[in-house]
């Protein structure tokens, strides 16, 4: 009798542990991603990931709207440059940052939706990654960084248990989502230099009004997964 009683008692907390952790799993995966930002060797796989897709949404832009992809470069630094030809320039222009957050926040709902569809999203990110290499990188160096990403997703996709898979691309879902609400502030720099720029000079419209909507964009982007989050616990 007693041991079945602490066999009932341990099998209790361990339930209640893992409700715990899944109630608040957005909220420990956001201050990690927020932490290791701060970390500089650590952080620049996580700055490329945001970088290639805010490129490769420029070049997506692009393609719909019956435009093509040249080539696209990143850099060590973090930085990239998709170069176009043909398509609607705004649309191109605007959907760099506005597509970061869109596949930050689509990135986190496929992981937290299935096991095996987070399985499948790894296996087409990585198809994606190696046509940008065949068909768009023209460098070496950006070779280099997109295999690097490309060996990123092969090792979540290699891990024996897909819940892993899942909390791992959850993480980069919301890292995504995290350098799309900041990187348009660096657009202040006093250059006259970037999207927020080239938008203000087709449209009129000041930079500092492209720049807080995407960044608005990207804060409404997180609270919809909290609110979700929260409505999957009530």
């Amino acid at each position: 009798m007693t041991n079945s009683s602490q066999n009932t008692s341990h099998g209790s907390s361990q339930g209640k542990s893992a409700s715990f952790w899944q109630k608040y799993q957005l909220y420990f995966l956001l201050i990690a991603a927020i932490i290791i930002r701060q970390i500089p060797i650590v952080s620049i796989p996580l700055n490329w990931l945001e970088t290639y897709f805010h490129e490769i949404s420029h070049g997506i832009a692009a393609l719909l709207t019956g435009g093509e992809i040249i080539n696209i470069q990143l850099y060590a630094t973090g930085a990239g440059l998709c170069t176009t030809q043909g398509g609607l320039s705004f649309f191109i222009t605007f959907f760099g940052y506005a597509g970061a957050t869109l596949w930050g926040w689509l990135i986190f709902k496929l992981a937290n939706s299935h096991q095996r569809t987070a399985q499948i999203f790894s296996g087409l990110m990585i198809v994606l990654l190696l046509a940008s290499i065949v068909f768009w990188a023209r460098d070496v160096l950006t070779m280099v960084i997109i295999a690097s990403l490309a060996v990123m997703f092969v090792m979540t996709i290699k891990m024996q248990r897909l819940y892993y898979l899942q909390i791992l691309l959850k993480f980069f879902g919301l890292s995504i989502l995290l350098n799309s609400l900041f990187s348009p502030t660096y657009l202040f720099d006093g250059r006259d230099l970037g999207d927020g720029a080239a938008l203000s000079s087709m449209t009129m419209i000041p930079e500092v009004v492209w720049v807080l909507l995407w960044c608005v964009l990207a804060i409404a982007a997180l609270y919809s997964l909290i609110k979700t989050n929260k409505k999957s616990y009530l």
